[in-house]
């Protein structure tokens, strides 16, 4: 099978695909990338700042420039392509060669659009700006003089329109549009064929270099990108470790103390609960040394954590500081969150912690409301706020934010609850969730959330809790 591989990858067959598939390209199968929204300004460019010019978006000074040099190839080339198609008139010895310009016509001025208009469109169909220049350049060499088929006003914007192909569309495609240029400039006119050629090479190579560069730092973005949010993952699973850690140390502890004090409560105790009690003191003991093993080293990658875990009993005191950055809270509580398992109400504690934090940053002053109900074993969680209140702007992310939810789904994922967060019509934010008092027997263990799941550019979601 191998060797009937290699034969089909050779051979006159192959050698045809290999030719016609940047042919197909170019001409008809291809398309281009899309453009980026929000294009940088080159760094050759950037001193243009000092003008005011360089505060502008790119995408606006870099459409606006092409349509200007449209503007100006299109006048250009009336004249020209006018006084191409014009018939030319014999020497005169008495009054020499001049004759009077010749008016521009109907088809003088459609050609001259047609090798102009590209140059307007290269930004937003390449692909297509390129098909229409080099059909111009074809239809326009059939009506002016043979010794002078390539016009100024349409060499120009080809060699625009070929930068921008390179720029945008892969390396197969290019290559087809470089084939196609390259047949096409020494049909027109084969003496020139050779220059032709080099000048259509340079804006391709320029264009290719430039596309190189970008694609790297954009793969270099995204790596940086999964390496954030996989390490806030990271973080974010020693944090749960370490509050594990001092949740159920403290259960295991008591389980020990409780099984060595019981003997002592009732003195007539058989010797057999005595054995049994010492078995529960000792495997409690066993399970407490093991775990402070496996997990108490995460207690000491960045100093051991021996404050008191908060829970909604803490409620009151984060409202308050919440209402002292500006933001008008409401508060609506449903039942009784007092006595809460530890883990949820640590969890829920750092889930309304986590929200409040994102609705100073980026919404200050705005009314957000807290709810809390708890029935049926199951504490729902929903915190909702308005956009910013007028004359308050949003605070710029610091760089590497905007792992705040990698957190809460974390959380809410090892307790087998549900978590969501997403805008509102209004223009706020809601996060809402539901937490189950005692966990689900099947309940599944934390997934990693997938990269593309969480904002990489600072965006709401927020940060990290603290």
């Amino acid at each position: 099978m191998n060797g009937t591989r290699e034969r089909e990858g050779h051979g006159p067959a192959a050698t045809a695909r290999l030719l016609t598939r940047p042919l197909a390209a170019a001409l008809w199968r291809s398309r281009a990338e899309p453009a980026d929204p929000d294009p940088p300004w080159p760094f050759i460019l950037r001193w243009t700042r000092f003008f005011g010019i360089g505060r502008l978006p790119f995408r606006i000074v870099g459409q606006g420039f092409d349509l200007f040099i449209a503007v100006i190839l299109l006048f250009s080339g009336i004249a020209t392509v006018s006084e191409r198609m014009a018939p030319r008139v014999p020497y005169d010895p008495l009054y020499g060669p001049a004759r009077p310009a010749p008016s521009p016509t109907f088809m003088v001025v459609l050609l001259a659009v047609w090798l102009a208009a590209p140059l307007a469109l290269r930004r937003r169909h390449p692909l297509g700006a390129w098909r229409m220049s080099a059909a111009g350049m074809l239809v326009t060499g059939l009506f002016v003089h043979e010794d002078a088929r390539f016009v100024p006003t349409g060499v120009i914007a080809m060699l625009f329109v070929l930068y921008m192909v390179a720029v945008r569309c892969s390396r197969e495609t290019t290559i087809g549009v470089a084939l196609v240029t390259v047949f096409g400039a020494g049909l027109l006119q084969p003496r020139t064929a050779a220059g032709a050629a080099v000048l259509i090479a340079v804006p391709l190579l320029v264009g290719f270099l430039v596309r190189m560069r970008r694609t790297s730092r954009r793969e270099l973005e995204q790596q940086e990108r999964r390496h954030r949010d996989a390490e806030a993952v990271l973080l974010e699973r020693q944090r749960i470790a370490r509050e594990l850690h001092d949740v159920v140390a403290h259960h295991m502890s008591m389980i020990a103390i409780q099984a060595e004090a019981a003997p002592y409560k009732t003195p007539d105790v058989p010797d057999e609960t005595r054995a049994d009690l010492a078995e529960i003191r000792a495997t409690a003991l066993d399970a407490l040394r093991e775990m402070r093993r496996i997990l108490g080293v995460l207690r000491q990658e960045d100093g051991a954590v021996t404050a008191p875990q908060p829970s909604l009993d803490r409620l009151d005191e984060l409202l308050a500081g919440a209402r002292g950055t500006g933001l008008e809270v409401s508060t609506k509580i449903i039942g009784d969150v007092s006595g809460l398992p530890p883990g949820v109400g640590l969890t829920a504690y750092r889930i309304v912690q986590e929200a409040l934090s994102n609705a100073m940053r980026h919404a200050p002053g705005s009314a957000v409301g807290v709810e809390i109900a708890r029935a049926g074993g199951i504490l729902r969680l929903s915190v909702v706020n308005g956009p910013p209140a007028p004359g308050h702007s949003p605070t710029p992310s610091p760089p590497g934010a905007g792992h705040g939810l990698v957190g809460m789904r974390e959380r809410v994922a090892m307790l087998g609850g549900e978590l969501s967060a997403v805008p509102i019509a209004q223009g706020g934010f809601a996060v809402t969730a539901t937490l189950p008092e005692t966990a689900p027997p099947d309940a599944p263990s934390a997934p990693v959330p997938p990269p593309d799941a969480f904002p990489a550019d600072g965006a709401r979601p927020g940060t990290s809790a603290p």
